[in-house]
């Protein structure tokens, strides 16, 4: 833990594994007959090997931030709250609600410029209930930016090293599915090279499986969440609309059933993975 990777190992043109640096400032360096690159949108690793992602056209950042979660707090999660030029996510927590602003792309310097008084004003009037509670940011330094991107790999691997998870493909977080992609391509990636990694042997075809596995799924949710981008969350952030399209909304009145829809979507994803047998737990007598 708090230890960062610095570097890419190489040898015979090969991944070997990484160099690395402590919080306390002590390097070192790990050797692994693989490497797996899952350190986010900005990966480090994934530029080191020369792995250039392919990238789509976003309108918006958000900005993160917590506050208290109160007795009786009965927030709808992933419900949003809109205004002309922004919208706010609650994501209800176990001891805190966490909040997603959701803003105009390349916004962030003119936010923080304005300061913590104009964006605790601008949160109260997202979110009325929350007014009594915006004290508890004390700076915009509480308020976590998050440029929102959109890419994919076309090439998830080169020999010895593999990537997954954001490394491999950035989400919107438009329906909040990052990680659950994520952990699928974790659990895809353990499935299908446990026994290479057993026999000594990983090679690019095993890497490539991965990919093959997993593009699909990254594939159709990108591409659901760009028409998401061009038909609900441009119109907001840029002023044109107030809410969600009122047809969209007199359909799922109509037919609330369709929400499951957009639920096992983002719950479930299109592509599910489970444990291989290897790896699960035997039940726990009771």
């Amino acid at each position: 833990m708090s230890t960062e990777m610095t570097e890419l190992v190489r040898e015979d043109g090969r991944v070997r594994g990484v160099r690395y640096r402590t919080a306390d400032g002590v390097t070192g360096e790990i050797r692994a007959d693989l490497t797996v690159a899952c350190d986010g949108r900005h990966s480090l690793a994934r530029r080191q090997a020369g792995l250039r992602p392919r990238e789509f056209a976003v309108p918006i950042d958000a900005w993160w931030f917590r506050v208290p979660r109160l007795p009786g707090d009965r927030p709808a999660a992933l419900a949003p709250k809109a205004a002309p030029g922004r919208f706010a996510v609650v994501i209800p927590r176990e001891t805190f609600l966490q909040v997603a602003y959701i803003g105009r792309k390349g916004t962030d310097a003119q936010l923080r410029a304005r300061g913590i008084e104009a964006f605790r004003a601008d949160v109260a009037e997202l979110v009325p209930e929350f007014r009594d509670r915006m004290d508890t940011l004390r700076s915009m330094d509480d308020v976590k930016h998050l440029d929102v991107r959109v890419d994919r790999l076309v090439q998830w691997h080169v020999d010895g090293l593999l990537c997954i998870g954001d490394a491999a493909h950035a989400m919107s977080p438009v329906g909040g599915v990052g990680i659950n992609l994520a952990v699928q391509d974790a659990v895809a990636a353990a499935t299908l090279l446990a026994e290479p990694l057993r026999n000594g042997a990983v090679g690019p075809s095993d890497l490539a499986a991965v990919r093959a596995r997993r593009i699909l799924p990254t594939v159709a949710v990108q591409t659901l969440q760009r028409a998401l981008h061009r038909a609900l969350v441009a119109p907001l952030v840029e002023g044109r609309r107030a809410g969600p399209p009122k047809p969209v909304l007199a359909l799922l009145h109509r037919f609330p059933q369709l929400s499951v829809v957009p639920a096992y979507l983002i719950g479930v994803g299109l592509r599910p993975e489970h444990a291989p047998p290897f790896a699960r737990r035997s039940p726990v007598a009771g």
